[in-house]
């Protein structure tokens, strides 16, 4: 009986621990997540609600980031939003510098990339504004915007 309760106590550990690993793991890519659908979001001079939901969507559905809460997502969306609500300029480079930390791993960045596309769909229309910041990501992560019909 001892022995079966340590050994369930082990997996319960090893289960909270492997959360936390993923957690510290991917906290850059959420990150950089996170930064560039600010960036979108604030490409027209605002964040819709609809862009802010299919963000949480995705995170929620996400294999990868869906073990973050979702008040650590908006907290990050904050941080980067409250930017753009002092500067424009500096809410972009701050983004934009947080959006680079994934520079390198191509998956990441791929995916970050077609996530912000999506937001700036989230309202039906992913309008020009939008398209050049995105665009703006792809040159700082070296991706090239053709493979997302940006061109």
């Amino acid at each position: 009986m001892a022995l079966e309760w340590l050994k369930q106590r082990f997996d319960e550990v090893s289960t909270s621990l492997k959360g936390e690993v993923t957690k510290i793991r991917n906290k850059g890519f959420l990150e950089s997540v996170v930064a560039g659908c600010v960036l979108v979001a604030h490409a027209d001079g605002v964040a819709k609600p609809e862009e802010k939901q299919k963000m949480m969507g995705f995170l929620r559905n996400s294999e990868v980031l869906s073990v973050f809460s979702t008040e650590e997502v908006i907290t990050i969306f904050d941080k980067y939003a409250r930017q753009f609500e002092f500067d424009h300029q500096i809410g972009q480079a701050s983004a934009l510098q947080a959006v680079a930390k994934i520079k390198g791993d191509e998956a990441e960045a791929k995916l970050m990339v077609r996530v912000c596309c999506a937001i700036g769909a989230a309202d039906g229309n992913f309008d020009d504004q939008e398209k050049a910041i995105v665009r703006k990501i792809c040159a700082e992560l070296g991706l090239n915007p053709k493979e997302f019909d940006l061109v």
